[in-house]
C-alpha cells in the first residue's frame, strides 16, 4: 500500500489544530470560503442523487467521507443535511477537536485518525468523497487520488478542490494570504505543489475517474466575500468527477 502522507505537511496542521473553530484564527480563510464550498458541494450531491435541498434532511441515506476533515467544518453541515458522515484526517490532533465540537453540536460523526490509503484498504465505500484542499499537501497526488477512487461506490461522486499554479496564485495564496494579510502561517502552502486544472483533470482520469465539472472560487476584495465562477479558475477551484459503473 502506497502512503502519500507528507509528515512535514501534517506537522503544519497539527500545530494549528486547536484553532479550527475560531473564525478569526489561523483558519479564517476556510471559514470565509466555507459558504461557497458548501454551496457547490450540496448542489453537486443533490443533482447527482436527485435530492431536494429544500427538504429537511435531503442527504438521508447517503454515506459521505471527508478526507482531510480537519476540525469538521464540512462534516457538520453534511451531518445536519442527513448524511452518514465519516471524517478522516492524518493529523492526529485534529480528531479530538472535531469530536468535541460535534458532541457540543449534538451531531453524530465518525471521526478517525487515518489516511485515505488505510481507509481504502478496509474496503469501505461511499456515495460521496469530499477531497477539499488536500491534494496540494500530499507526497504523491496520483496515488492519493487512486486511494480516493477506491473509496467510491460504482457511479459515486468525487469532489476535489485545490489551488492553481500560476503567478496570480503565488501572489494571492502565498504573498497575499500568508505574508501580507497573515491569514495563514508562512509556509502553509508550497506553490510548487499547486496543480493546474488541466493537470488535475488528467490525474483524475489516470486514477480511474471521469471529470464532469469544474468551477472557480473567487475572492472579491471589495465585497470581502467569495463567489463561484464558471470561468475564473485562476487561483482556487473545485472539480466534480464520477467513479465508473452504475449506481446501485
Amino acid at each position: 500500500m502506497s502512503i502519500t502522507v507528507d509528515p512535514a505537511e501534517i506537522a503544519k496542521f497539527e500545530a494549528m489544530a486547536a484553532e479550527w473553530w475560531d473564525p478569526a484564527g489561523k483558519f479564517k480563510p476556510l471559514h470565509m470560503m466555507n459558504p461557497v464550498r458548501l454551496d457547490y458541494i450540496t448542489r453537486q450531491v443533490a443533482a447527482e442523487y436527485g435530492r431536494d435541498l429544500a427538504s429537511d434532511r435531503p442527504f438521508e441515506g447517503l454515506r459521505i467521507v471527508d478526507i482531510g476533515c480537519g476540525g469538521g467544518l464540512l462534516c457538520e453541515p453534511m451531518a445536519r443535511l442527513g448524511a452518514t458522515v465519516v471524517g478522516v484526517d492524518a493529523a492526529e490532533r485534529n480528531i479530538p477537536v472535531a469530536q468535541l465540537h460535534a458532541q457540543q453540536s449534538e451531531l453524530t460523526i465518525d471521526y478517525r485518525h487515518t489516511t485515505a490509503e488505510a481507509l481504502a484498504a478496509t474496503g469501505e465505500q461511499f456515495d460521496v468523497v469530499l477531497n477539499m484542499e488536500v491534494v496540494e499537501h500530499v507526497a504523491d497526488p496520483l496515488a492519493y487520488l487512486s486511494a480516493c477512487r477506491a473509496l467510491l461506490k460504482p457511479g459515486a461522486l468525487h469532489l476535489c478542490s485545490t489551488l492553481n499554479r500560476n503567478a496570480k496564485s503565488f501572489a494571492m495564496a502565498i504573498l497575499g494570504a500568508e505574508w501580507v494579510m497573515r491569514w495563514l502561517p508562512k509556509g502553509t502552502h508550497d506553490w510548487q505543489k499547486f496543480i493546474t486544472p488541466d493537470e488535475l483533470y488528467e490525474l483524475l482520469r489516470r486514477a480511474g475517474l471521469t471529470p464532469v465539472d469544474r468551477k472557480g472560487y473567487v475572492f472579491n476584495p471589495i465585497s470581502w466575500a467569495w463567489h463561484i465562477s464558471d470561468r475564473d479558475l485562476s487561483v482556487n477551484y473545485v472539480t466534480a468527477a464520477l467513479a465508473p459503473g452504475e449506481k446501485a
